[in-house]
Order: C-alpha cells, then sequence, then structure tokens
C-alpha cells in the first residue's frame, strides 16, 4: 500500500528509481508499455542480444523513438530517456542502475547475473524463475550476505501466490493448499513442439505468423511450467511440495471442498502444501468455473467461531464449514511487473523470495530414451519437469530440469522415469553445475 505516492514522492524529488532490463521479450515487453505511466520510474538500460528487437519491441508498445535515443547509459540517465545495448552485464556493472530486471528465461545465465549483482550491489527482480527452481535457495543466501534484495516477479503466478499465502497467514489463517490453474491432460506429459498446437487449437503456420515459439509454449503444457513455479512458491512459502503434481480438475466453487487433506475429505497428501489444478476434466469436458489463468489459496478456519464467521459472511466453504478459500482470476504478467520494481526501490522488500528448499524440478524422460540422445530442456522432445520434495531429489541423484539442455545420456532411460547426474555427461566446469552442486551440499533438506 502507498506504493504510488511514495512513487510520486520520488518523481517530485527528481529522484526516480533508476531501473535496467535484461531481455525485451513477451514479459518485457509488457513490463515496458507500463513504464511511461508509472511515475518515479527511470528505465536507464534494456539490454537485449538483438538490439534491433528490443527498439521493435519499444515501438510496439508505444514508446516514442526519441525515448530511447540514448547512446550510452551515462547519457541516458543524463538526459532522462533510455540506451539500448547488448550486454546484460553492462547494465548489471554501471553506476547509473540501481534495480535489475533478468526477463531471460535462461536459467544459467540468471545465475551469472546474480551473481554479477551481488558483486555490484544491485537489487534484482527475477523473471527468471527458470533461475529461481534451480538454484534459488542459495542464490537468494548470497543476495541476502550481499545485501541487496532478490524477488520473484510481482505479475508472474509465484509472486501472486506468494502474497495470498502471506496475506492469510497475516490474518492468522493456516494455509490449507496454494497454487494456480493450469490447462492439463495427463497426457500432455508426452507434448512435443511438434504436436503442442494441435492442444491450443492453432496450426504450425499460425503460431508462425504470431511470432510464437513452439518449445516454450510446449513447457507451459507439458507440466514443466506448473512444477518450475510450485517449486519457486514452496520455496519461498515453507508449504510443502508434492512428489509430482496432481492437476484435479477444480473449479473455483470448489477449491475448499478438494483441496483440503484426504482424512478430511479432499486430495491432499497433507495440510500446507502446493497444488496445480487443470481447467479441463479428464474426459476434456471444460471445468465449470475453471482457473485457467488464476491462483487461489485455501485455508482452515481453525475455530468454530471462525467458521460461523465464514457462514455469516457468504464465504464458500467445504461441507463441514470449515475449510475456505481465496482466489485472483487472472495474472496480468509484465504488466504487473511495476509492484516488484517499486517494492524493492522503495521498501527494500521483496514480492517473494525463497526462504528453504522445499521443492526441486526433476528431469524425467518422455519416452523411452537411449544412450548418445541429447536433452533438449524445457519444453522439448525429451524431458518434462516433475515437482518433488528436494529431500527426494537429493536422495535418487536427480537431474534438475534446468541443466538438461544439451547434455548426453550415458545410459538409457524408461518414459516416466527421472533422469539423473549420473546417467549423462555433464560439464562440472561449468558455473551453472558448479553453483548447483554447491547448493546440494550446502542445504541440509
Amino acid at each position: 500500500m502507498n506504493l504510488f505516492s511514495k512513487l510520486q514522492q520520488r518523481a517530485a524529488e527528481g529522484k526516480p528509481l533508476r531501473v535496467g532490463l535484461i531481455g525485451a521479450g513477451k514479459f518485457g515487453s509488457m513490463y515496458l508499455s507500463q513504464v511511461p505511466r508509472t511515475p518515479g520510474i527511470h528505465m536507464v538500460g534494456i539490454a537485449d542480444l538483438s538490439p534491433t528487437r528490443a527498439k521493435a519491441a519499444l515501438s510496439n508498445v508505444g514508446w516514442k523513438e526519441d525515448a530511447y535515443s540514448a547512446a550510452s547509459l551515462e547519457q541516458a540517465a543524463r538526459l532522462g530517456n533510455t540506451a539500448i545495448i547488448e550486454d546484460g552485464m553492462k547494465l548489471i556493472e554501471s553506476p547509473f542502475v540501481d534495480i535489475i530486471i533478468d526477463s531471460t528465461g535462461n536459467p544459467a545465465v540468471g545465475i551469472a547475473h546474480v551473481l554479477a549483482c551481488c558483486e555490484f550491489k544491485k537489487h534484482i527482480v527475477m523473471v527468471n524463475v527458470e533461475a529461481d527452481a534451480l538454484a534459488g535457495p542459495l542464490l537468494k543466501r548470497k543476495a541476502d550476505e550481499a545485501g541487496i534484495v532478490y524477488s520473484l516477479a510481482y505479475g508472474d503466478q509465484p509472486a501472486l501466490i506468494f502474497e495470498m499465502v502471506d496475506w492469510a497467514r497475516a490474518a492468522g489463517f493456516s494455509v490449507v493448499a496454494a497454487g494456480k490453474g493450469t490447462k492439463y491432460l495427463p497426457t500432455y506429459h508426452e507434448s512435443t513442439p511438434d504436436t503442442v498446437w494441435n492442444h491450443y487449437g492453432l496450426t504450425a503456420e499460425d503460431a508462425a505468423k504470431g511470432g510464437m515459439n513452439a518449445q516454450m509454449f510446449n513447457s507451459f503444457l507439458d507440466g514443466t511450467k506448473s512444477a518450475i513455479e510450485m517449486a519457486a512458491v514452496a520455496n519461498a512459502t515453507g508449504l510443502a511440495a508434492p512428489s509430482g503434481l496432481k492437476f484435479p480438475a477444480v473449479g473455483v466453487d470448489d477449491l475448499a471442498r478438494i483441496l483440503k487433506p484426504k482424512e478430511h475429505g479432499g486430495i491432499l497428501d497433507q495440510r500446507g502444501q502446493v497444488e496445480v489444478i487443470s481447467s479441463v476434466e479428464r474426459d476434456t469436458r471444460p471445468v465449470f468455473r475453471d482457473l485457467r489463468w488464476g491462483v487461489y489459496v485455501t485455508f482452515a478456519a481453525d475455530s468454530d467461531y471462525v467458521a460461523r464467521c465464514f457462514k455469516e459472511y457468504g464465504l464458500i466453504t467445504d461441507p463441514s464449514g470449515q475449510y475456505s478459500s481465496m482466489y485472483k482470476p487472472f495474472h496480468l504478467i509484465g504488466l504487473e511487473l511495476g509492484i516488484s520494481v517499486a517494492s524493492i526501490g522503495l521498501r527494500h522488500e521483496a514480492t517473494g523470495a525463497p526462504i528453504c528448499w522445499h521443492g526441486d524440478v526433476v528431469a524425467t524422460a518422455k519416452r523411452d530414451l537411449q544412450a548418445g540422445e541429447m536433452l533438449d530442456g524445457e519444453g522439448g522432445y525429451t524431458v518434462y519437469g516433475k515437482l518433488m520434495p528436494a529431500q527426494e531429489s537429493i536422495a535418487l541423484g536427480g537431474l534438475p530440469l534446468g541443466l538438461a539442455h544439451g547434455v548426453k545420456l550415458l545410459k538409457p532411460v524408461k518414459a516416466g522415469q527421472p533422469v539423473g547426474w549420473a546417467d549423462v555427461a555433464f560439464d562440472a566446469t561449468s558455473t551453472a553445475v558448479k553453483f548447483r552442486r554447491e547448493m546440494e551440499g550446502t542445504f541440509n533438506v
């Protein structure tokens, strides 16, 4: 609350929050569309491997050309406009930028960016939830040691779920379950970039005209993105991660009836866990009042008095009256990212960040894989990401999904089975591998 008035004050004082964006894709573009409408924000620089693409994105969201005409970050800081550069590290190193937004989606790159932010004392917003799922708990610890803020990105579902969990707990409720909605059927785990568009009701030609990336969209469909986001939520809230998401078909009116422990008539393995719900029934019928684009939390009354209040004030509950829910029917992705920027810049407060290591995402075979095959990572032809407790992942030596790209299998793996570190030829000298291995050895899970 009061972020807008504080931003106005910064604008009036001529001391805007100085921001640098790395990656001008869809998420970044959506945030850029809001920057000119937000007081107290100065987008000093945008780094993208393709400056031409970045400029096209700015034009597409309504920026005037002179607004991004600065020849350097120093000039942008002096004139109040924006510079377009290629190298994200230059943004992080710049004395004219205080808050970095990593919108790359590349886990290895994200780790490098956070470590650089620690070195150069820059706060960071991690749109890159892939990096957070791979190594977020240790990244947050390094950020704390460096005295910078490491934050999940508001507008993306994990931060919105974190906010709802925080609301429930701060109001004195016990959180029973938290998560999001998506479109899911069990067969989607086998989906590949060749089959993905049929599930979206598109042709490959239509998708190509829209500039849609098949592998990225497939990661939304095959369960990988859900696993990644729920790992981030479990680690930011302390909720438990189940050994595989169930994806029950649930509408908003049935949240409290279904998302409660099994011993009370629900489907949860335990009280206080993450779960993703599907917008389609297993027979493909649409769920009534689905939550495909939204987020939810279920919580308990834990007393007859509170249960009576639930009834008096019209809350939808389970038949016992002891469980209820709250939900948000949408998430606006980059359009809401300014909340994270303002929270960090004005309060030095994250909109969600890891506090533990409860959830991990393990590469799991989509089909029978043979020795010598190359894994192609998130949304590809070979593996999908499965959520599991970090303790289980470590015990089986599971290969994290974020490192399952461009590595060769040393032995066959059956469909539906996890891929292990011992199953692949990985580069033990890479920064991402070393950092992940450090986390595995550091955290007591």
